[in-house]
């Protein structure tokens, strides 16, 4: 075999030591991203703070279509792969790579053209915001290509088991992303503009990583140009199973963009609160989004395996780890609330909604700890579509109780805030309604794939 399966031993141990490593490259990735904001408000200005935060809602669009089309591929590769199919994983291998950096080239051309209508009217983005707004995002985009082609390359280096070295090339990029931000920012004065440059050359640095340790360390992804191979067929296959866990994290993406809206609508001081208080919640989220992406992998294994019940142990065994970590790290946040403000030299006003914010999300963010990492067991096998159908619900009603309550006299603006009350609530009944009566398991679909193994 080409990796280490998941398909025999105690359930718990391996999706623990797969998840530390993914979850140590999120944190390296969020520590880059916060980095960017530390910089741009203390060197540059709490405007240009605020124009790199506005960014997010529409720059997560095209990430979403990058890691959900990736994992669609990893899935596929994770259930061949369990199935000892070596063969099948170099064809699936070969043709998402070729289908993730054609896609991420299209999207930096589709991004800088309606980059301006969509900040300008989809978000609504302040005047005195836009222009500093569009440089940073049009020079990001830039790097798409990149982000699209370190996301399918960790994506297939998941898939037969090999989380750790994801944690590698994230270390790379964050230590560049931080060098040049200083550099840039702090020492040249570029502004948003040298933030941008910093994460392009940061996302082009993990790409270069990831491809070689990917054909040196795995001989069998070691394609040479005429050695890659296009299968229409497998193509299809990676876009279907792909398109539910892409659409999920692009229905976020939207929600997120008319949450962003309502933000602006409360003025500068809101939105760069809003900018802080989204990056710590990330930090928060750490734990159920590596979850995620480990029980989809794992599921995947063990269906391609034919071993349907270890995925069911695996699962409780895995919201158990993401709920206590998850807990661990809010309790930490809620009495750093005021030590971690101080970072983004925001403005008083700005740091008093921050506060707020902060405190909110420590409290409410732990539900989303009990239901997400199940997210990777309906990717897993295939059922991906149940995924978006709650993200769909549970954003769907946070951005309905953000417009129908934000001049409310009892929530008011403190509504941006605790709309995850009522979205996050909303998703776990969704999702624990769904696995509980056991349709991700008795589609055919999954019956049949278990026999082929």
């Amino acid at each position: 075999m080409i990796g280490k399966s998941m398909t025999e031993g105690t359930p718990w141990k391996h999706i623990l030591k797969f998840a530390l490593p993914v979850l140590a490259g999120q944190l390296l990735q969020q520590l880059y991203n916060t980095v960017d904001s530390i910089v741009v408000g203390r060197y540059a200005s709490e405007d240009a703070l605020s124009a790199v935060g506005t960014t997010g809602s529409f720059t997560f669009l095209f990430l979403a279509i990058a890691t959900g089309f990736s994992a669609g591929n990893g899935v596929i590769v994770a259930q061949r792969y369990g199935a000892g199919d070596e063969k099948q994983v170099r064809a699936n291998a070969s043709t998402g790579i070729l289908l993730m950096l054609g896609m991420g080239i299209l999207s930096t051309v589709i991004g800088i053209l309606v980059s301006r209508p969509a900040y300008t009217h989809l978000v609504d983005v302040p005047e005195e915001l836009l222009d500093m707004t569009l440089q940073y995002f049009n020079i990001y985009a830039l790097g798409l290509v990149f982000q699209y082609g370190y996301n399918i390359f960790s994506s297939i280096l998941r898939a037969v088991g090999d989380s750790a070295a994801t944690l590698y090339f994230l270390l790379i990029a964050s230590v560049l992303n931080i060098g040049l931000d200083f550099a840039f920012v702090a020492g040249l004065h570029w502004g948003v503009v040298g933030a941008a440059v910093a994460t392009d050359i940061a996302q082009g640095a993990s790409f270069v990583a990831a491809y070689v340790y990917m054909t040196r360390k795995y001989p069998i992804f070691k394609f040479k140009i005429k050695e890659f191979t296009w299968s229409f067929e497998l193509a299809k296959r990676t876009l279907i199973t792909g398109f539910p866990i892409a659409l999920q994290l692009i229905v976020v993406s939207f929600g997120l963009t008319f949450i962003q809206r309502a933000v602006n609508g409360f003025g500068k001081a809101m939105t760069a609160s809003f900018t802080v208080g989204q990056r710590i919640e990330m930090y928060m989220n750490l734990p159920c989004n590596a979850f995620q992406t480990t029980l989809a992998t794992y599921t995947g294994q063990n269906i391609g395996a034919g071993k349907p019940e270890r995925v069911k142990k695996g699962a409780y065994q895995t919201v158990f780890m993401s709920f206590l970590m998850t807990v661990c790290i809010s309790v930490a946040v809620w009495f750093l609330t005021d030590n971690i403000i101080a970072l983004f030299n925001l403005g008083e006003l700005s740091a008093v909604y921050c506060h707020y914010h902060i405190r909110t999300i420590a409290l409410i963010n732990v539900v989303l700890a009990l239901y997400i990492p199940l997210f990777g067991v309906f990717q897993g096998t295939n059922h991906g579509a149940a995924a978006t159908v709650v993200a769909t619900g549970a954003l769907g009603v946070r951005v309905l109780v953000t417009y129908l309550l934000r001049y409310d006299s009892f929530f008011g603006r403190n509504i941006i805030w605790w709309n995850g009350l009522f979205g996050f609530g909303a998703g776990f009944i969704i999702t624990w309604s769904y696995y509980i009566s056991g349709l991700w398991m008795k589609k055919s679909e999954i019956k049949s794939r278990s026999k082929e193994s």
